[in-house]
This record gives structure tokens, C-alpha cells and sequence, in this order.
């Protein structure tokens, strides 16, 4: 597995960087273990939190320069880059400020006695993490579990190398001990093998099927905690009462952002057949607006995709959906262009039998669907292998809700697209994976929870 930084604008290789051998996992398990056994790992929090108050404070200090970075190699709009790591800082901070609260212990009633249930941590992590996202990936493993005490070693997707540096770098700078945080560029064989080791007791993983399939099998395999964070078809439910202009406004946003490689991004558009016909001619002349070109400049709407291969993949998609009776409405092939952008797409006449229909495209392609009514949104929203996030859009809000809690999906988002904040839980159910992230809830996914009972 070759770790390159390949400028997706220009596809110019900027750097290679060597792999970690089995030597140097060893000293990075070494370390990480040794740091869990001591009293940094299961001593008093208070002595971890403000680790994470300097991080923030690094993020924000050094935002220009780490957005740029992720920026060239990701192709991330620069602008998204630099809301990516102020989030990253509010989830440092929201952990520093909160942590010791969450695991706190909590008091049960019982007749047996005086019983509490405690909090500690359960031992090294090895998170495996994408690019899409690629600081705030790494902060929503890192900043739980550094406040938990437990160390983590991460390998980060091949195609963002400088980014995995630069993040562990600013751990190191905010104080974080050796084998806190550990980056190592390894391959998916390696990978196994640390889960697989004794001294490691949790995997946490955000990507593809194929790869969360993987980890969470090696991890039952080792009977060991996993959580997983898949892929997305989430749909965007545009009801015949809703805000059409704002619908259309935030629809465009929920599709397009990072060049449309989103997890929860909106992907399936269900749109009353009351407005259809409004929706698809607003929806397309906002497509016709946007404006391709380089991440770095502020005027651009749309970047590139991460990779040639990403590109490649989608044109391949979009291509067969077409094949097999979808409508190509706007759009549908790459831009001509040294980099690896693909025009805005709309696609409509999506039927079951279409591959398509249960595929997740992490790019700029929107499908359109007509119904009837609240059921049969809820029917096809519901038909999907995957259940992350979602969208509906309707100035009823007591109709909404109603739909909301129909909806077989992780995160529901009510007149705003699929959206996160430290303070809220980030996970999805089917094939999306299992587990959450951030929040009270994400913090206690790797700890102990130790019930202590005194008998009077």
C-alpha cells in the first residue's frame, strides 16, 4: 500500500512517504501498552483533559495552514477546510470541558446494597480512518478516548499521508505522552495483526463495507469491541409543504459538499409529486451555477474528487445506472480536465431493479425520486441497505417528526441536512455500521463500565 500526497487538482505527485515495518509497529505497541498501564492512563482524568484544551487551541492557531494542507491533498474546498478543523477544536474542547462529568460514576438503586457503576478504560485502540474527513476523522477517535485513557495507534487512508503526520504532530505538541497517539502507515494485513494482539482491546473504523467487514470480523475473531462507521444512501425527503427555496438551497449543499464524498451526504432525493416538477427545474439551474475549479480559490464550488480511482469509480456508476434505464437529467461524466472532477449530476427514472438503486455514489450525483405520499417516502427511504443519516423538509414540523421516527436510519435532520457537533451522536444501523461516536455516547464506547456494589 503506497502512501502518496497526489494534488487531486492537477494529480502532480507532491510526496511518497515510506511504510512502517513489523519492527515499528512493535515499538508503537510497546509504547502504547506501557502508556495504558501507567497512571497518565489510569490515573486521575484531570491531568489528560488539558491536552486537549491545547490541542483546540493549536487547531485554531494553526487553521490557515492545516486547512491548506488537507486542501491540496484531498481536494477538499478550502473553505470546507477550514470549518473541518474549527470543528476538530470544538470536539477537542467539547471533550476537555465535559469528560469528566461523562464518566463520572453513576448510582443505581438496589436492595442489595450501595452499587455504582465506574468508568475506565479498557486498553489500546487501533483506529483505521478515511480521507474524506481528514483531521476530523482522527479527532472523534482521538479526543473520547485520550480523556478515557486509552492510547491509540491509527493508520490513516494511503492518500492523505501529510495530513496523518501533521495531526499526530500537533498531538505531541499539545503534551500528549509517546503512544498516546500513534500514526503508522501500514497495510490492511498489519492492521489484522494488531487487532489481533493481546495487548490491544477495541477497533474503531470509518470507511468502506468491504473494510469495515474486515475489522469487525478480526475484532470478533479476537473477541474484542468494535464500532464501525460505513457508507450512506441517506435520503432528502422534500415534502409538498416545504420551504421549496430553502429545499432546493440546502438540498444543492447536502449533495455537493466535499465534492460530494460524504457519508451522509443526500444522496436520494424523495420528492412530493406535488412539487416534483419545481424542485427538479430549481434543483438543476442550481447545478448549472456551480463553478468547478482549484480548492485553494474561494470562488470555486466544486473541487475535484479525492483520486483518479475515485473518479474512475463513479464514471463507471453513473455509466451502468444509465445502462439500466436511469435518465441522465444534468450532468453524468468527467470534466475535461487535468484533474479528477465530474460534473454536477442528476439523475432520475431510478427503477429497484437498477443497480443503482441501492449503490451509494460518493461524488457529485444526485437521484430523484417522485411520490405519492408520506408513505411511500417512508417505504423507500426504508428500501436501502444502508441507514446513516437523513433529511426532511416541511413546514409541518409535528408531520415531520412523525415521519422521522419511521425513518430506519441513525440521524434524522428536520428542515437542515444531515449535519454533526461535538455534542451530538454520529452513527447510522444496517450496513452503515454500528457503534457511536461523539457526544456522551461516544466516550463510553471503549471503557469499562464496572459495577461496584457494597452489601450493608
Amino acid at each position: 500500500m503506497a502512501y502518496q500526497t497526489v494534488n487531486p487538482f492537477n494529480n502532480q505527485l507532491v510526496k511518497e512517504y515510506a511504510n512502517h515495518s513489523d519492527a515499528d509497529i512493535e515499538v508503537a505497541l510497546r509504547q502504547a501498552d506501557a502508556l495504558y498501564h501507567s497512571s497518565w492512563a489510569k490515573g486521575d482524568i484531570a491531568q489528560r483533559l488539558p491536552i486537549l484544551h491545547r490541542l483546540a487551541d493549536l487547531l485554531e492557531n494553526q487553521q490557515e495552514d492545516l486547512a491548506k494542507i488537507a486542501s491540496r491533498e484531498m481536494g477538499k474546498l478550502i473553505e470546507q477546510s477550514y470549518s473541518e478543523v474549527k470543528i476538530c477544536a470544538q470536539i477537542a474542547r467539547y471533550y476537555a470541558d465535559n469528560a469528566k462529568q461523562f464518566l463520572a460514576p453513576v448510582k443505581y438503586e438496589t436492595a442489595l446494597g450501595e452499587a455504582w457503576v465506574e468508568h475506565h478504560p479498557i486498553g489500546v485502540i487501533m483506529a483505521v480512518e478515511p480521507w474524506n474527513f481528514p483531521y476530523y476523522q482522527l479527532m472523534r477517535v482521538l479526543a473520547p478516548n485520550l480523556a478515557a485513557g486509552n492510547p491509540v495507534i491509527c493508520k490513516h487512508a494511503s492518500i492523505v499521508p501529510q495530513c496523518a503526520e501533521t495531526f499526530a504532530q500537533l498531538v505531541r505538541e499539545a503534551g500528549a505522552p509517546e503512544g498516546a497517539w500513534t500514526n503508522l502507515f501500514i497495510s490492511s494485513d498489519q492492521v489484522s495483526a494488531i487487532i489481533a494482539d493481546p495487548r490491544v482491546q477495541g477497533a474503531a473504523l470509518t470507511g468502506s463495507e468491504k473494510a469495515g467487514s474486515a475489522v469487525a470480523a478480526q475484532a470478533a475473531k479476537h473477541i474484542k469491541k468494535s464500532t464501525l462507521e460505513l457508507g450512506g444512501n441517506d435520503v432528502f425527503i422534500v415534502l409538498d409543504d416545504a420551504d421549496l427555496e430553502k429545499a432546493v438551497e440546502t438540498g444543492v449543499q447536502a449533495r455537493l459538499a466535499n465534492a460530494g464524498q460524504v457519508c451522509t451526504a443526500a444522496k436520494r432525493f424523495l420528492v412530493h409529486q406535488d412539487i416534483a416538477d419545481q424542485f427538479l427545474r430549481k434543483f438543476t439551474d442550481a447545478f448549472r451555477q456551480v463553478k468547478l475549479g482549484d480548492p485553494l480559490d474561494e470562488s470555486t464550488t466544486l473541487g475535484p474528487l479525492s483520486s483518479k480511482e475515485a473518479l474512475d469509480t463513479l464514471s463507471q456508476q453513473v455509466s451502468e445506472a444509465v445502462q439500466n434505464g436511469a435518465k441522465l437529467h444534468f450532468g453524468g461524466k468527467p470534466a475535461n480536465s487535468e484533474g479528477n472532477f465530474f460534473e454536477p449530476t442528476i439523475l432520475t427514472h431510478i427503477t429497484r431493479d437498477n443497480p443503482a438503486y441501492f449503490e451509494e455514489f460518493f461524488g457529485p450525483v444526485a437521484q430523484i425520486y417522485v411520490v405519492n405520499n408520506d408513505d411511500e417516502a417512508v417505504r423507500l427511504a426504508n428500501d436501502s441497505h444502508y441507514g446513516l443519516g437523513g433529511a426532511i423538509f416541511s413546514r409541518n414540523i409535528q408531520r415531520a417528526r412523525q415521519m422521522a421516527s419511521r425513518i430506519e436510519t441513525g440521524m434524522v435532520y428536520i428542515n437542515w441536512l444531515t449535519d454533526t457537533a461535538a455534542e451530538l451522536p454520529f452513527g447510522g444501523v444496517k450496513r452503515s455500521g454500528f457503534g457511536r461516536e461523539l457526544s456522551d455516547l461516544g466516550i463510553k464506547e471503549f471503557v469499562n463500565q464496572k459495577l461496584v456494589v457494597v452489601r450493608q
